[in-house]
């Protein structure tokens, strides 16, 4: 609350019924620095030179048990095609029942991400844990495509 104090009237004190916004823009202000300065600092923009891995691949299983998400979404056991619906039942057979057994997946590069994760959640739905995404080694060359 404001008074005003020019004494060209009488003795009373009058209120200004307005307010002072200076004290309001000066935080404004500060804030808006604070801002600016802390904004930049906060996106990750940091350039980091990794090292590759030198490490050896681990051994390939006796009967590795591959399952296959190819370009048109369909899916292969091993070399066999199989239906979506039946995966389960498909995998049950083919490890005897044991969930415990590594399932290598590989998908074509063309299959979006989400489809992939479908596949995933179906296999963790199934009980299969052990999940191992199968791609090439830096060099190695991507066997041709049956027609």
């Amino acid at each position: 609350m404001g008074v005003k104090l020019d004494h060209s009237g009488g003795d009373g004190l009058d209120e200004i019924h307005e307010i002072n916004v200076t004290p309001f823009i000066d935080v404004i202000l500060v804030l808006l620095i604070i801002f600016m300065i802390a904004a930049p600092l906060a996106t990750v923009d940091i350039s980091v030179d990794l090292p590759s891995a030198n490490a050896e691949p681990n051994p390939r299983p006796d009967k590795p048990l591959f399952l296959t998400l190819k370009s048109d979404l369909s899916l292969a056991l091993d070399n066999d095609a199989i239906a979506r619906p039946t995966l389960t039942a498909s995998l049950d057979r083919a490890t005897s029942g044991d969930k415990q057994q590594r399932v290598f997946l590989r998908a074509d590069k063309t299959v979006p991400y989400g489809e992939l994760m479908v596949l995933m959640n179906e296999l963790r739905g199934a009980g299969y844990l052990h999940v191992a995404l199968v791609g090439l080694e830096a060099g190695q060359v991507a066997p041709k495509a049956e027609q």
